[in-house]
Formats: C-alpha cells, sequence, structure tokens
C-alpha cells in the first residue's frame, strides 16, 4: 500500500503590506508526517505565515500550493466566535462538511412530509455522513474535550457559559477532531494546565499528518517537533530535529563561520605582509604576483546578525535576606460561597525557589495577591520576616498601565536617579530603543508591557519576587533571558508558570495547592511529575 504524502508547497512567497516586506522568495516544503516548529522573533511574522498556510490571507507574489482533497485545520483565536453554540457541536464544526451535512440531514429529518428527491437526497447525505465517520463524531468530540480537562457536564453547555480559559481548549479540541491532513497550531499551549500540556504533547507525537505549529514553549518544541521552521530577515530555514538541536545547529554555524573568517583574516595578513615585503625585489617579483592573485580569490563569509534581541534581565537585591522569610499558617479564601484556598500552611526558607504548580490557576493567583495584600483573607496568618523586600509581577497588569504616560515617564517612578542617559540606557537592555522610549505605556502590547513589569521588578532590587506567569505574552529570547537571570538569581521567590522548561530549571522546591491544602515537596519538577504519576510519597 503507497502511503499518500500530505503536504503543503510554499513556492518563491513574497509578502508585503505596503512598503514593508515580511516575506520574500520563500521557499520550503511542509510533508506529511512531521511536525514543524515555526520559530522567529516578535514581529518575524509568525503567525501570518500560518494565515499565509491557511488561506486567510493571499501572497503578494508567488503561490501555497497544499495537496489535493486535503483538509487544513486551524486553531481559531477568537474564543467569542462559537457563543451561540454548544460545546460539542463547535468541536465537531473542526469538520466544516461533517457539520453541514449533520445540519442539513436535522433539517430534512424534521419535515413532515418527503417526496422521492427529499428521499434520494437523505440517502446521498446518509451515505456521506457515514463516508465522514459522522456516527463517531460525538463521541470522538467527547473524548477529545475529556482529555483536555473538560468536563461532560459542560459537553452540551453554551460556548457563552464557559470561561475563557475552557474555551480555548474547546477550540483546540475543534482543530484537532475528525483527523485532519494538515494542523496549522498557533500557540496551542497557551492558557493549558500541566495535564492538557502533556495529552496534546502525546497526540501530536502520534499524529501521522503534517502539523506546523508556532509555540513560546522550549519543552512543548522539544517534545513534539521533528523540524524547526526559522524565519530571520523575511526568509525561512528548515532544520532537522527539535528546539534544542536548532539552537545548537545555529549557534554552531555561526561558530564556524566565525572560526573559518578568523582563518582567512590570518591568511589575508600573511598575503599582504608578503607582498608589501617583496613586491619590489625583482627576483621575488613573480611570488608577489601570485600571491596578490590569491589574495583576490579569498573571500570573506558575511555574517548576517540574527534579528533576534534578547533583553538583559538580571535581579539583584539591595540586601540579602534573614532567616526570617514568610511563614503562611492555615490561610483560608472563600470567594461566592466556595473555598478556593483551604487551611494552606507553609514556611520560605533560605534559597528556596518555589514553583507552584497545577490545575488550579484561581488558587495560586489569590495565594499571591493576598501575599501583596490586594486581596484580604478570610483566616489564617502570613508573618514576614522583618529584613524582606518584595517585587510582584501579577498575571493582570492592567492596573499598572492607565495613566496616559510615555514609558520613558512610567519607569521614572521605580528609578531613583534622576539622570536620562543612564535611564535610557537601562531600557535600552530591556529592548526600549530610540523613539520607543516616548510611546504611551496604553497602547503597549503584551509583550512590552510584560518588559516593562520585568524592569520595575528589577529597579525594586528586592530580596523576595513573587511572580505569576510572568512568562505570559514573552517571545522566546525574553523567556530564555528571565530564565536565565532567574537561576542566577540570589534571593528567594515564589511563582507561577506553564512553561515545562522554565519551571523544571529555576525551582528547588514544588508546592501544589489542592481542594484539602497543599502538597509539597523539595525537588525538581520533573521529579516532582514522576511521584505525581507513580503517586509516590504524596
Amino acid at each position: 500500500m503507497i502511503r499518500v504524502m500530505y503536504m503543503i508547497q510554499v513556492n518563491n512567497v513574497t509578502l508585503r503590506f505596503g512598503k514593508k516586506t515580511l516575506f520574500e522568495d520563500v521557499n520550503i516544503k511542509f510533508t506529511s508526517g512531521n511536525c514543524y516548529g515555526l520559530i522567529g522573533a516578535n514581529g518575524a511574522g509568525k503567525s501570518t505565515f500560518l494565515k499565509l498556510l491557511s488561506g486567510d490571507i493571499e501572497t503578494t507574489h508567488g503561490e501555497i500550493i497544499v495537496s489535493r482533497n486535503e483538509r487544513v485545520a486551524v486553531l481559531k483565536q477568537n474564543h467569542y466566535e462559537y457563543d451561540d453554540f454548544r460545546v460539542i457541536d463547535t468541536v465537531i464544526m473542526g469538520n466544516s462538511k461533517l457539520y453541514d451535512v449533520m445540519k442539513e440531514k436535522e433539517k430534512m429529518y424534521s419535515q413532515t412530509e418527503f417526496t422521492d428527491e427529499d428521499g434520494i437526497k437523505l440517502g446521498e447525505l446518509e451515505a456521506v455522513f457515514a463516508e465522514l465517520n459522522g456516527w463517531e463524531a460525538e463521541s470522538e468530540a467527547s473524548m477529545l474535550l475529556n482529555n483536555l480537562g473538560i468536563e461532560e457536564k459542560f459537553h452540551y453547555s453554551l460556548m457563552k457559559d464557559l470561561p475563557n480559559n475552557q474555551k480555548v481548549k474547546v477550540l483546540l479540541a475543534q482543530a484537532l477532531f475528525g483527523n485532519p491532513d494538515i494542523l496549522l497550531l498557533d500557540e496551542p499551549t497557551n492558557n493549558l494546565d500541566i495535564d492538557a500540556i502533556s495529552w496534546l504533547e502525546e497526540f501530536l507525537i502520534n499524529f501521522s499528518n503534517t502539523v506546523i505549529v508556532v509555540s513560546h514553549d522550549r519543552h512543548f518544541l522539544n517534545k513534539v517537533c521533528t523540524h524547526i521552521a526559522d524565519i530571520d530577515y523575511g526568509k525561512i530555514k528548515l532544520y532537522i530535529g527539535n528546539y534544542d538541536f536548532w539552537y545548537e545547529s545555529s549557534q554552531l554555524a555561526l561558530r564556524q563561520m566565525k572560526e573559518s573568517n578568523k582563518k582567512k583574516e590570518e591568511k589575508i595578513k600573511e598575503l599582504q605582509a608578503f607582498i608589501a615585503r617583496f613586491s619590489a625585489n625583482a627576483s621575488k617579483s613573480k611570488q608577489a604576483t601570485s600571491r596578490k592573485k590569491m589574495l583576490e580569490k579569498i573571500t570573506l563569509d558575511e555574517i548576517v546578525p540574527s534579528s533576534r534581541k534578547y533583553p538583559f534581565i538580571e535581579f539583584k537585591p539591595s540586601r540579602e535576606s534573614g532567616k526570617e522569610i514568610l511563614t503562611v499558617k492555615k490561610l483560608t479564601k472563600i470567594v461566592d460561597g466556595k473555598k478556593i484556598l483551604n487551611n494552606v500552611s507553609f514556611s520560605v526558607l533560605k534559597g528556596d525557589k518555589i514553583a507552584f504548580v497545577g490545575s488550579n490557576d484561581i488558587a495560586k493567583t489569590t495565594l499571591f495577591k493576598i501575599l501583596m495584600k490586594e486581596l484580604n483573607y478570610d483566616s489564617g496568618s502570613i508573618e514576614w520576616g522583618k529584613t524582606i523586600t518584595t517585587s510582584y509581577f501579577p498575571q493582570d497588569n492592567s492596573s499598572y498601565f492607565k495613566k496616559d504616560e510615555s514609558i520613558m515617564e512610567w519607569i521614572g517612578h521605580y528609578y531613583n536617579i534622576d539622570d536620562e542617559t543612564v535611564l535610557r540606557g537601562f531600557l535600552g537592555r530591556m529592548l526600549f530603543s530610540g523613539e520607543d522610549v516616548f510611546k504611551k505605556v496604553s497602547v503597549l502590547s503584551g509583550g512590552e508591557k510584560a518588559r516593562c513589569m520585568l524592569s520595575k521588578c528589577m529597579l525594586e532590587a528586592s530580596n523576595f519576587l513573587i511572580l505569576d506567569e510572568a512568562t505570559n505574552h514573552l517571545d522566546l529570547e525574553s523567556i530564555t533571558a528571565l530564565n536565565n537571570g532567574l537561576i542566577k538569581y540570589h534571593g528567594e521567590m515564589l511563582f507561577s508558570s506553564h512553561d515545562h522548561q522554565f519551571v523544571q530549571t529555576i525551582a528547588n522546591r514544588i508546592i501544589e495547592i489542592t481542594d484539602d491544602g497543599i502538597i509539597d515537596r523539595k525537588c525538581t519538577y520533573d521529579e516532582y511529575l514522576e511521584m505525581k504519576k507513580g503517586n509516590h510519597s504524596l
């Protein structure tokens, strides 16, 4: 049996918006059985490229060819698009042909009278319905929803009755439904809990057709990708292997080019010295001429710096914390009659970098807000050490950006030195350079606001950090810089993140908030997950 190769082929594609060229003469082929991680700096055009592949936008020049009869599934981004539909129907809409047949069947069966033509038409619809595996549609949709953590009691609810983090899961189930030939996923792990991410990883590893995915989750890219498609300077270069392999390969290629150029430069200097020394010597003139010809043939490889920019992130406490840091005893918080925190007790010790994990994001955020005195608690106690100073990175930072002021004015609230040159230098290291510093904070993107908040935390020079999903909205480069900065940080910290690698490389202690209290273990994240899997000592 010959295996069908599902494929998207990109031929000489150029895309321009006015005078700006986003892609130019891109040639790339995506084939069946592979998962391609699409990476690039913010603004490089990752999401735009997916829209080109899906046909949502047209190329300026060139063509994108999808193999015949292929069904392309796209992860939708509009959480409100399906508000008036049932959850189960929204998932089945992933296969629009099947959904249309289902609706037409329902309409015909609701008729009180049938003509012969109606009977023939209904027979044709039933045949197509069976061919599209329609009889299994609801059970498949329910299975996808269950695997992503949406309980059965919600499967027949309206989408508008679900919270946004659940709607995201429904839209993901919609994209995965019905074994699409080509799957285009833009940030599929956003707002997913660790169990849902883990299930999605296994789903994509075992998926036999073509996947093209954009993600800022390095662990996810390493788990699922067979190839990396790297967007830089309007071109796309394909690497075989996962994200770590791409990173090492690209760094190795750059080092090799630099070393090659260094050897060439040494040879050039040697030849130039020979020519200068012997060109006037008649007996050596032939050799000098020969060296000149050799010199003309040596060309240095042009080293084009990547368009990627890494912010400089470093947290330096102005003072070291003492022995007494933080003690939380029997903390309880009830919201709308529901216990969000139930007798939560823990103490932070010297050197602790504690990751709060698990599916209960509301509990984590509630705890952090209580610790930062943004929320009151119902019972229990909180005792901070006298030497402790805190910096807070909230998940929702909107209240920090309401004033009509520039980035320069905004950051000035957290900076004691009245020196514009020094301030501009600091902002430049956080990728706000030139006229960027005069942008109004109210119009900044999510990533720009996140970099502002990180700048605030650095300038506060605290010895205790509380970071609630700080990796949200950041690009891979900023996540990497933050990751490295927190590994080197010498203070104590509490944090939450859905970025597996981020948690694994920073945390030395894991706390999961449960309905009955907490699970608290002094270990790495991977060790904790292994314990949970085997239920060892939990």
